[in-house]
């Protein structure tokens, strides 16, 4: 498909303006994206599949940046969507296919001249790729953890998502082509720390990125609850606790799973030198029990405070929330008494309770109760009590 001055398909220097001169067609090279970019093969793909075009003077542009129009028109261009011309804007019948199609709604932003020519965020186009190829979901800080866990959405660092950057050209065409191999049927590799983060961004924890081997239950468990995978089961509004009396507030800002055996895991940074950290057998005359020596184990950190104390009398004052995890349990209670680490244990640097999170090994434990992660008040007696944010049947 070639540009014209009726509709250039992300070529020209203006979109619509008539300069259909400025574009290079497809079968040739670009002087700014050489064998060694990493956009080069989808670049070359797109160009020869006719939906974007580069410049006479043999560049591309890869990081310019691209409108919402724009972006949309390559993808309806690209998916083959059937359009019908229609009078006003250039991309008016881009958008009435993308609306369509399903990849785009009035509530996504106003659909006039003013929203159109915006330029597209990352997070904008995540929801958009994420459409194309059949995701669903009426939460919109879940599109960008579909997207990536998909592998539509690569980060831009490690462990980075850059939800607000603005989508290049570079960028778009590297996602339509996913979004091309998806539809006939690949499968591709996601990145496990975008994941991660966006899964942190959607609903404020990573476990089911990090350690679904571990957060597990019967599908029915969530399939009957309407829910439409077991990360659903995750309850985001008991990420706050509130006091029966209304005096104490704390809230989780985000439970953070850590892989130890993993050197590059990006949230590692959390616990400082974890050569130096110790974990807990609950026995004060062995402080020697490193971390270290355990480090097929992952992390669970508990990022979090007190919003307010208004009885400090009857609850602890506390920079951390106060929390249980639950289900991963010793078989053997007199071994992890003498040292053995085979269960969930606080894990500490100087004092106990320093640093806000527990170590649960992968193997040697058992599970004698429900998995479930819970906040409590810092309170004893009648004031004490128990909120799941999760309770999974696990393989019991």
């Amino acid at each position: 498909m070639k540009a014209t001055a009726a509709s250039a398909i992300l070529a020209g220097a203006f979109w619509g303006s008539g300069a259909s001169s400025g574009v290079q067609a497809a079968g040739t090279s670009f002087s700014d994206v050489k064998s060694s970019h990493w956009a080069y093969s989808a670049v070359q793909k797109a160009v020869a599949k006719g939906y974007v075009d580069g410049y006479t003077n043999g560049t591309f542009k890869p990081d310019t940046s691209v409108s919402r129009a724009e972006f949309v028109k390559m993808v309806v261009a690209a998916m083959k969507l059937e359009t019908t011309p229609a009078s006003g804007k250039w991309y008016t019948q881009y958008v009435n296919a993308a609306t369509k199609a399903g990849l785009y709604a009035g509530s996504d932003f106003a659909n006039n001249d003013s929203g159109w020519n915006k330029t597209m965020t990352r997070e904008e186009m995540a929801r958009v790729a994420a459409r194309a190829i059949g995701e669903k979901t009426s939460e919109n800080d879940k599109w960008m953890y579909l997207a990536t866990k998909s592998g539509l959405i690569q980060g831009v660092g490690k462990g980075q998502l850059a939800p607000q950057g603005l989508t290049t050209r570079a960028q778009s065409v590297v996602i339509i082509e996913r979004i091309l191999s998806v539809n006939t049927g690949s499968e591709l590799d996601s990145d496990l720390y975008a994941t991660g983060a966006a899964e942190i961004l959607w609903h404020g924890t990573n476990i089911f990125t990090v350690m679904p081997e571990m957060f597990v239950t019967p599908d029915s468990d969530w399939k009957n609850k309407g829910e439409s995978s077991i990360e659903e089961m995750w309850n985001e509004k008991n990420m706050t606790i509130t006091s029966k009396d209304g005096l104490y507030q704390g809230k989780l800002d985000a439970l953070i799973a850590i892989d130890l055996a993993d050197p590059n895991d990006p949230n590692r940074a959390l616990l400082g030198n974890v050569n130096t950290l110790k974990w807990s057998n609950n026995r004060l005359s062995m402080g020697n029990l490193m971390v270290k020596d355990n480090l097929n184990s992952y992390v669970l950190y508990f990022d979090g405070g007190q919003v307010f104390n208004k009885d400090k009398k009857r609850y602890t004052e506390r920079n951390r929330v106060q929390f249980e995890v639950s289900g991963f349990d010793s078989p053997n209670d007199d071994a992890f008494s003498a040292g053995k680490f085979n269960q969930t244990a606080m894990i500490y640097r100087n004092n106990w309770f320093d640093i806000p999170g527990v170590i649960i090994p992968k193997t040697g434990w058992v599970q004698k109760s429900d998995i479930s992660i819970k906040l409590q008040p810092p309170a004893s007696g009648s004031l004490f009590f128990n909120q799941d944010i999760i309770r999974l049947r696990g393989t019991r």
